[in-house]
C-alpha cells in the first residue's frame, strides 16, 4: 500500500492505495501551527479507525504549496509511518512535458492534476481545481501540459467581499433562483455565484479556442466542482480524487 498527501492552503488530503485501487480517503485542516507528533495522532487515528495498519505503508508521496509544514509533515511520515516521504518536485519523472517558461513556479498539485488527467482521459483536455484558489490547466494530445490559468476561489471572493466593505454580509454559497435578487443577501449571492461561475465559462470557452478543439474535456475536482456543473455545462466530469491519483502514478513512475 501507498499513502499520498495533497497539501493545500486550507485542506490536507490523503488517500491509500493499493495498487491502483484506492481503499480510503480522508482530509483534516492544514494548520502549521500543529506539531509533527499532533498530526501523526491524526493519521493514526484515522488509520484505526479505517481499519488499516499504519506500518503496512510501503512508500509515501506529497504534493504540497505550502512549504512552510514541509518539515513537520516530512518529521511525522519518519515517526508514525517508518518511512521516509517523497514531495514532489520539478525533475520527478511524470510522463509530461512541461511546456512551462520556469517548471520550478508550477504547483505539484497542478502537475499531479495534469499527469492524472492525461493519464485517464488523454488530450486535449482542460482541468478546473476548485480550491482555495481556481487553477486551471491544458493537457495536449501529446501529453504536454500547457499552462493555465489562476484565479481566486468561490469562498475566497466572499470573504474579500464582506471584509472590505463596511456593511456587506458573508452570504450561504448557494445559488440563488433569481439574478435580479430582491435581498441584499441574494444580490450578493447573485453577484458572487453567477459571477463565478460565468468567469468559469468564459476562461474554459477562451482555452478552447486558444487550442482550436472545443471538443475538448472538462475534468474538475474541489470542493466547489458540484456547485459549478450544477448551473453550467461547461464540465463534463468531476472526478474528486485527480489529484491523489496522480500522486499515485507519479509516485510508480519514480518506483525505479
Amino acid at each position: 500500500m501507498i499513502f499520498v498527501m495533497d497539501i493545500g492552503n486550507t485542506n490536507i488530503k490523503a488517500a491509500v492505495f493499493e495498487g491502483k485501487k484506492l481503499l480510503k480517503r480522508w482530509r483534516c485542516a492544514t494548520d502549521t501551527s500543529m506539531t509533527s507528533d499532533q498530526y501523526g495522532i491524526i493519521m493514526s487515528d484515522l488509520f484505526r479507525y479505517h481499519e488499516l495498519n499504519i506500518r503496512d505503508i510501503e512508500g509515501i508521496m506529497i504534493s504540497s504549496v505550502v512549504p512552510t509544514i514541509n518539515f513537520t509533515i516530512e518529521h511525522m511520515c519518519r515517526d508514525y509511518f517508518g518511512k521516509e516521504s517523497r514531495i514532489l518536485v520539478p525533475g520527478m519523472k511524470t510522463g509530461l512535458n512541461i511546456r512551462y517558461e520556469n517548471p520550478r513556479e508550477l504547483g505539484s498539485d497542478r502537475i499531479a492534476n495534469a499527469v492524472a488527467v492525461s493519464t485517464l482521459y488523454g488530450g486535449p483536455s482542460i482541468f478546473i481545481d476548485f480550491g482555495t484558489a481556481t487553477t486551471y490547466g491544458v493537457v495536449s494530445d501529446k501529453g504536454e501540459f500547457l499552462g493555465g490559468a489562476i484565479a481566486p476561489g468561490l469562498r475566497m471572493m466572499n470573504r474579500a467581499l464582506s471584509s472590505g466593505t463596511a456593511k456587506l454580509p458573508s452570504i450561504e454559497l448557494v445559488v440563488p433562483p433569481k439574478v435580479i435578487g430582491k435581498t441584499t443577501v441574494c444580490n450578493i449571492q447573485s453577484g458572487v455565484l453567477y459571477g463565478y461561475i460565468g468567469s468559469v465559462e468564459k476562461i474554459v470557452g477562451a482555452m478552447k479556442a486558444e487550442i482550436g478543439c472545443p471538443q475538448a474535456k472538462v475534468i474538475a475536482t474541489g470542493g466547489m466542482a458540484h456547485m459549478v456543473k450544477s448551473n453550467s455545462t461547461v464540465i463534463d466530469e468531476i472526478n474528486p480524487d485527480l489529484t491523489l491519483t496522480g500522486l499515485r502514478i507519479i509516485y510508480e513512475k519514480n518506483q525505479a
